[in-house]
């Protein structure tokens, strides 16, 4: 493993500030050249690294959605990162992101009182059925819909979610909002990646999801809902970060939260894996590193705790053929190539 650089504080994960570009570049050139770090151009072995969702949004203390566990997480990540600047050819980051009208957000949802629900609130197939949730009529014109048309969507959405064995609907709080603070990455974690770019010659690339009015989008790989009632459309697949993602010799994974858009993603490779070459499943599926300290579940005491649905799902990523693996111990010992 490669020595941490002096800038790296892991102290400073759990704060806001900003990042000295300048400066982290002038470092990073001089690292590369002082460590013998080649561009990532030159890379035997094609290795990527899918970072989900490590925002400030999700992983700092006193945001709307903060991860239990995340900071410590992300201190693990950043140090993961330096570590192995010589190894990533490519660097994705996903970023969800929202505006305050969408389905799983308050304000699209109105009770008979004309209430909007607290956060938390789990909206299931015979809530909107029998009304005792409603889309918020006001909305609809802005969304391009008349009420009787939204409402029937919302029937239809909550019907879909009920009869794919998914979560139901969550109405979380206004999180992840596009232009706000919350949506950026972690600082520690942006200055890694920005560090990674100019030492390797190789830019981040960024996956926006979850900006769809009408679906929730755990998964940067696909929206939870893809049409609407007539069978039409409404959103797509992520087919191209799909297939790049399978071109790749190793893809390890980290981010927030294990039980929900980490959790998701990988099931939808998995998914698309055993779609694509039954035969092969077990064998793409052992490309796929999953990097366990590095990310935690949604637990709000008292409220809901998916501790155990998270570890369910990586028990059975693993018996697919993925790797669970630890961030401390050097990726010599468990990548297998």
């Amino acid at each position: 493993m490669l020595p941490l650089p002096p800038h790296w504080d892991p102290e400073t994960v759990a704060q806001i500030w900003r990042v000295p570009y300048q400066e982290r570049a002038h470092q990073a050139r001089a690292w590369a050249e002082k460590l013998g770090i080649p561009p990532a151009s030159q890379d035997h072995h094609r290795i990527a690294l899918l970072l989900i969702d490590v925002q400030n949004t999700f992983c700092l203390p006193d945001f709307e959605l903060f991860v239990q566990g995340s900071v410590e997480d992300n201190q693990r990540l950043g140090a993961f990162i330096y570590h192995h600047l010589d190894v990533f050819t490519q660097i994705i980051a996903t970023l969800d992101t929202h505006s305050a009208a969408q389905i799983f957000h308050p304000c699209f949802w109105i009770n008979p009182q004309g209430e909007h629900p607290t956060p938390a609130t789990q909206i299931n197939y015979d809530d909107v059925i029998e009304k005792r949730w409603q889309v918020n009529p006001h909305l609809a014109p802005a969304l391009g819909y008349s009420r009787e048309h939204l409402q029937a969507y919302a029937e239809h959405y909550a019907a879909t979610l009920s009869q794919a064995g998914k979560y139901p609907l969550t109405v979380w709080p206004y999180h992840s909002m596009l232009g706000g603070i919350g949506h950026a990455l972690v600082p520690a974690i942006e200055e890694a990646l920005f560090f990674h770019t100019i030492a390797r010659s190789s830019p981040v690339r960024y996956e926006i999801k979850g900006n769809h009015p009408l679906t929730e989008n755990y998964s940067v790989l696909s929206p939870e809902v893809l049409t609407n009632a007539a069978g039409e459309a409404i959103a797509q697949k992520n087919t191209t970060l799909i297939e790049d993602l399978l071109t790749y010799d190793a893809v390890v994974i980290a981010g927030q939260a294990k039980s929900h858009c980490v959790a998701w993603t990988v099931a939808d490779l998995l998914t698309e894996i055993q779609i694509r070459d039954p035969q092969s499943a077990s064998k793409l599926a052992s490309k796929i590193y999953l990097l366990e300290d590095c990310t935690s579940p949604v637990v709000v005491p008292g409220v809901v705790d998916f501790t155990e649905s998270a570890k369910a799902a990586f028990a059975h990523f693993a018996q697919a053929g993925m790797h669970r693996v630890q961030s401390r111990d050097p990726m010599a010992q468990w990548l297998k190539l």
